[in-house]
């Protein structure tokens, strides 16, 4: 069979290179690639992560269809796919509601929406990584509105490339979603725009040590890719923050009124997460 990635970045560009390892096993004859911006599209076949770049209408003849596009993105091409029974369309987008409900009604059986769990804050062709997927989660989610046949291909892929399989409801995964990678997004994104506001921020960035690099990191992350993301899955993203700034608050009680045994006693109770993971 044919496989088409949408989308040449880190996701798209690391799943070329994960389907190259399992091509026998899974019978991947060639695996095509597409971008929008012609100079990843160039990347993506210099540096090996697809065999041939075609336009999208070329891609909607293969047996799978990757969709791994910014948010926006994903919408706009699911609804441009003509219908057919012989393809397969996984989106593999970080939020899902608006996504499952702009699938028109006529494609609806053939697309499996999912979720890797996985990741970089680097974005391109060229931080596409082997290995990226292995050993990690995918969500398949509102999985039971999709045709028994496309939702198994699409197991069998993810299980071929090494994933573990969660399944879940639109509506739970984008408010759980929301805690572990949306928020901390936006905390990250906050946390390096309050340095750089300040009056000298060269001068703390050379203090920086392990603290600051590991909460800042994910600011280095796509602005594109996360913009879809937060206006997409806005309502969810603005509940964890609530919860999140009345957490803050609260602490900042504990400093103001000096109340160090119960600040103690505050993050003792943090230290306790790690049990869960």
């Amino acid at each position: 069979m044919q496989v088409g990635i949408v989308g040449l970045g880190l996701m798209g560009g690391s799943l070329g290179l994960a389907l190259q390892e399992v091509r026998q096993e899974l019978g991947i004859k060639r695996i095509l690639g597409c971008d929008s911006n012609p100079l990843h599209a160039q990347m993506a076949l210099s540096l090996g992560l697809v065999e041939e770049c075609v336009d999208l209408r070329a891609l909607q003849d293969c047996a799978v269809v990757f969709l791994a596009t910014p948010l926006d993105g994903i919408i706009q091409i699911l609804q441009s796919f003509k219908p057919s029974l012989q393809t397969t369309i996984i989106e593999i987008g970080g939020a899902k509601e608006q996504i499952i409900n702009a699938i028109l009604p006529a494609i609806r059986p053939q697309v499996v929406a999912t979720h890797p769990m996985c990741g970089t804050e680097f974005y391109g062709p060229k931080a596409a990584l082997k290995g990226l997927y292995r050993h990690k989660i995918v969500i398949f989610v509102d999985c039971e509105k999709s045709a028994p046949e496309h939702v198994e291909r699409a197991k069998e892929i993810f299980s071929a490339i090494g994933m573990q399989l969660v399944k879940m409801d639109a509506k739970s995964h984008d408010a759980h979603i929301a805690f572990v990678s949306h928020l901390p997004h936006a905390i990250s994104y906050a946390l390096a725009n309050v340095v750089l506001s300040q009056k000298s921020p060269q001068t703390i960035l050379s203090l920086a040590a392990g603290g600051f690099k590991d909460m800042s990191r994910l600011s280095k992350s796509s602005p594109v890719m996360w913009r879809s993301v937060f206006s997409q899955n806005t309502e969810q993203v603005l509940k964890a923050m609530d919860a999140f700034l009345e957490e803050m608050h609260g602490v900042r009680a504990l400093l103001e009124n000096q109340e160090w045994d119960a600040l103690q006693k505050w993050m003792g109770r943090a230290n306790k997460l790690q049990e869960f993971m």
